[in-house]
């Protein structure tokens, strides 16, 4: 099994995920939108997951989900019952559908606008701190009395939330004034596997 990965990015949650489950697996560290790496995923995006199957598995809350139900043995995963399954879903298409697009403007202004005007350039990324905020206090209050997402057990949906509050140290507003946020955050940081996983991953080739 082999994780294609770009540090700070996303597909950090995934080898975190990966780890948490005890895979045997190996990464690659690529370049986004490279024309060498399109060749694995056409979107240029990471994470990329090569299961030796010849179906490169894409996409964050996806290929958690996958880790999780693959190895329930870890129980990394919703608790049986639709119920749970269904608020498991529900914060993992939270995370991946309002929380991790929030960001995009702010890494790619230019994306979100056809001017090229510095001011107006800026007016996007302001905009995108607004958001910001609005989905962190959010997950915020999803964190109330918890140090786990998902029920206060620890699951992939951890490794997503942490990689992403993560960025929040480029806005204005960092993840320590989140308070629920701030208690999450700190238990991930204790990970002693979370913070491997962010040394290596940042590790030049």
């Amino acid at each position: 099994m082999k994780l294609y990965y770009a540090p700070g990015t996303c597909a950090v949650s995934v080898w975190i995920a990966l780890d948490w489950a005890g895979v045997d697996f190996e990464t690659e560290r690529v370049k986004l939108g490279s024309s060498e790496y399109k060749k694995i995923n056409p979107s240029g995006a990471v994470p990329a997951l090569d299961t030796g199957d010849g179906n490169i598995k894409t996409q964050a809350g996806a290929i958690l989900s996958y880790i999780a139900n693959k190895y329930k043995e870890k129980d990394l995963g919703p608790d049986e019952g639709l119920e749970d399954e269904f608020l498991f879903n529900q914060i993992s298409a939270f995370l991946s559908a309002d929380y991790h697009p929030a960001f995009w403007p702010m890494f790619g202004p230019r994306n979100y606008t056809t001017s090229r005007d510095e001011k107006d350039l800026e007016k996007v990324v302001e905009a995108a701190y607004k958001k910001i905020n609005s989905v962190a206090t959010i997950l915020d209050n999803m964190l109330e009395g918890k140090t786990h997402i998902y029920k206060n057990k620890k699951t992939v949906l951890d490794a997503y939330a942490y990689i992403l509050s993560r960025w929040l140290s480029k806005t204005p507003k960092s993840w320590t004034e989140y308070p629920n946020l701030k208690k999450f955050m700190i238990t991930m940081e204790n990970d002693e596997d979370v913070q491997k996983i962010i040394e290596l991953s940042t590790k030049e080739i």
